[in-house]
């Protein structure tokens, strides 16, 4: 704890001023332009042709090529090295003038103990705790006296409110989008894609032409014009668990757990033991530690958004086209604890319908089953707990604390509250509700591919279809496992090994313990992946101590949950087989793949050989990479598949977004999941449904392979997969496609 690697923190610093001496030259065009002007007014009449060029270029703003041509000098923006060097020196006077001093408990006759506050030191990491490969790395090493300020706010006066967040949420509507790098913040950097350095990527996105991107530029304007506030009676619930110690609400705990002490006998199998229980509390409380940073952090945004009548989140994509806030810490993607606190700053009439929407939200944030029953079921179990809502609402901190058996426990209190006021008061459909309420995809990922492949059965197992109540994939995949362990545990453990391990599992099976192989199985989840997610699940039940018999159970478990998975998911399985040996074609001529989102966002998998290199600073040496020219093959192609159905679910959140604008509705989006206020939400599940049905009435997949064959006409893809009738107009009907 306390230490930081420094490559990339040197290159970051490098960059950081790079970008504010940029903004100060662009302040400066006006003033270079007219010295051009006065330039070349002044030439002989031979150079003529050179002056209408230079003014033709300035007309166009191409002040650049300007200044190569009269000032006969190449500008070159500023490489990595530079950034590295520049940053190192910047480190190293920091290092030579920060100093700390510990407070009060030293001796008036004894020199002050004033010490260095960071320091450059060198360090011999294991990069996996796993391995025994260690690796020597430069780092910065801060004082022990901050890093406890840090952990103990009222060590250092809370350091966290003397923390620069430069990127913090805006007072005013931010700048529309209008490039690259145009708009977003008003006076920081602000990039519309998060390219992570992929100089390819940055160079596709500029290549588009303005009015192309116009349909991305106006859902991220969309999103960023939404106005929040802090919902004040949730945020003085948190500030007092957090008072009292935390480790409530999922709040972590701001105690560290005691490091065991050495036992006095010699014994070297004692001696073992209380190594690893060091290693092991010493592991709890580092997490505890970067756990309390990351709360401070989002409770210090909060504490300055607090008195605030509203504030707003600019917008921008990562590579796939998703949208999210950039403003990284208190934000709505966030947990349960930064949902809580978040409100909309623009209240609304409840209405008949919001009442209803607004018991159902509750009964979802609860949870623990209830949010798979019908609506009129989850609206009946509110009904049924109104006594523990009141209570939770009027005296959440020493009532009977029912809110915090919800899942989302803050998000519930919440919930709680508005409602409490609403059917307390004389005229419930007329109270102000400023709660967000969330519509969400059933296993959304599965979604887009039943609407691909046009597969009734996959598309009923995942809500595309009218129901009683929503389907379950998760159940029914828990259920097809059970099946199958029920089969092997009737085999002879002779001829079939599985066969014990069957019987050791069979009760152990239940949806918890497969949701989240089927969550990620669209998003390219390997065995591997399945068999640790599987592995932490049996671990949590604990029904399984010997570590060798856990990994054989979760291997076991992982084989039979895919093979589930395929059974039930034919089409989406083709159609990712599709999409991953399109991307190996591709790939195998070292290209990565490229392609169009339906807004038209230019998409290219970032995946390359990166190139080693060393630079020198004034610190140490660096060891930097690079992007080199050779693709990762196998990442392009085992990612395509996830990749393409993220830049597909980016788009149908986008187009909802512009749509709600334009009906006059409030909204907010996390991939997919949709907001809106409660009064409004059948009017959103109305235009959800039909952008939804509307996107993939295009031919996507179509269009997809006519792009590839023209892109790359020398190479030969693979036939489109068969697809089935699905009507897509059964979506409009569906009452659970999004709940």
């Amino acid at each position: 704890m306390g230490l930081c690697r420094l490559c990339r923190l040197l290159c970051k610093l490098g960059w950081l001023l790079n970008r504010r001496i940029h903004n100060f030259l662009e302040k400066t065009k006006n003033h270079q332009r007219k010295q051009i002007i006065d330039e070349v007014q002044g030439v002989s009449k031979e150079k003529e042709i050179l002056r209408k060029r230079v003014n033709s270029l300035i007309k166009r703003r191409r002040l650049t090529e300007v200044k190569k041509l009269v000032k006969n000098e190449e500008i070159k923006p500023w490489g990595r090295d530079a950034q590295a060097k520049l940053g190192s020196r910047l480190l190293e006077l920091l290092t030579e003038t920060a100093y700390v001093q510990p407070p009060i408990d030293q001796s008036g006759d004894s020199p002050p103990d004033i010490r260095p506050a960071f320091r450059h030191k060198f360090k011999t990491i294991s990069r996996d705790p796993k391995q025994k490969i260690k690796k020597r790395y430069g780092i910065i090493e801060c004082d022990p006296l901050l890093l406890s300020g840090l952990d103990n706010p009222a060590g250092l006066d809370n350091p966290a409110k003397h923390m620069l967040i430069p990127y913090i949420p805006m007072l005013v509507p931010p700048k529309k989008w209008k490039g690259y790098d145009n708009g977003g913040y008003l006076f920081l950097p602000s990039y519309v894609m998060r390219t992570h350095g992929s100089r390819k990527q940055q160079d596709a996105l500029k290549g588009v032409h303005v009015k192309n991107m116009q349909k991305v530029f106006e859902a991220l304007d969309t999103l960023g014009s939404t106005k929040w506030r802090v919902n004040k009676k949730v945020f003085a619930v948190v500030e007092g668990i957090w008072a009292s110690g935390g480790n409530i609400a999922g709040l972590v705990d701001r105690n560290d757990i005691p490091i065991p002490e050495k036992p006095p006998s010699e014994d070297s199998t004692e001696i073992q033991e209380w190594k690893w229980s060091v290693r092991k509390a010493n592991k709890i409380n580092r997490e505890r530690h970067s756990q309390r940073c990351d709360t401070e952090l989002k409770l210090s945004v909060a504490r300055k958004m607090e008195n605030e009548e509203g504030f707003y989140y600019p917008h921008n994509l990562d590579f796939r086209g998703r949208a999210y806030p950039m403003h990284p810490h208190l934000n709505h993607l966030g947990n349960d604890l930064c949902r809580g606190v978040l409100e909309f700053a623009e209240g609304r009439p409840l209405g008949r319908s919001g009442l209803h929407w607004l018991k159902i939200h509750l009964a979802n944030l609860y949870s623990g089953g209830v949010g798979k029953l019908s609506h009129d079921g989850r609206l009946a179990f509110v009904d049924n707990h109104l006594d523990e809502i009141f209570d939770s609402a009027e005296n959440p901190i020493n009532g009977n604390r029912w809110w915090l058996t919800a899942e989302d426990p803050f998000q519930c209190l919440a919930a709680c509250i508005n409602l409490s006021e609403a059917l307390k008061s004389s005229s419930p459909h007329s109270v102000l509700s400023y709660l967000p309420i969330h519509q969400d995809g059933s296993c959304n990922g599965l979604q887009h591919y039943a609407a691909l492949g046009r597969d009734s059965l996959e598309a009923a197992a995942v809500n595309l279809v009218a129901g009683e109540k929503p389907a379950d994939v998760y159940s029914e995949i828990a259920v097809r496992v059970h099946n199958i362990m029920k089969r092997d545990s009737n085999k002879d453990p002779a001829t079939n090994p599985n066969a014990l391990l069957a019987k050791l599992l069979i009760d152990q099976v239940d949806r918890k313990l497969v949701k989240q192989t089927v969550m990620t199985s669209v998003y390219g989840v390997t065995f591997v992946g399945a068999r640790e997610q599987i592995e932490r699940r049996l671990e949590e039940k604990g029904q399984i101590t010997d570590d060798r018999v856990l990994f054989a159970a979760a291997c076991y478990t992982a084989k039979v949950t895919l093979a589930a998975l395929g059974e039930l998911f034919q089409a989406a399985r083709s159609i990712m087989g599709w999409l991953g040996d399109c991307a190996k074609v591709i790939a195998s001529e070292n290209q990565p793949v490229r392609w169009k989102t339906p807004l038209g966002l230019p998409v290219l998998q970032p995946y390359h050989k990166s190139e080693r290199y060393f630079v020198r600073t004034s610190l140490q040496v660096l060891a930097l990479q690079r992007e080199g020219n050779s693709v990762q093959v196998r990442k392009q192609r085992t990612a395509f598949p996830p990749n393409f159905v993220h830049s597909l679910d980016g788009s149908h959140m986008m187009t909802t977004a512009v749509a709600c604008r334009d009906a006059g509705l409030h909204f907010a989006g996390v991939h997919d999941s949709f907001w809106t206020h409660a009064c409004d939400v059948e009017k959103m599940n109305q235009i959800l449904r039909e952008k939804f049905v509307e996107l993939y009435s295009m031919p996507i997949l179509e269009n997809l392979l006519e792009s590839f064959q023209t892109s790359y006409p020398s190479l030969v893809f693979p036939p489109l997969p068969e697809r089935g009738n699905f009507d897509l107009q059964e979506v409009l009907r569906s009452p659970y496609f999004f709940n």
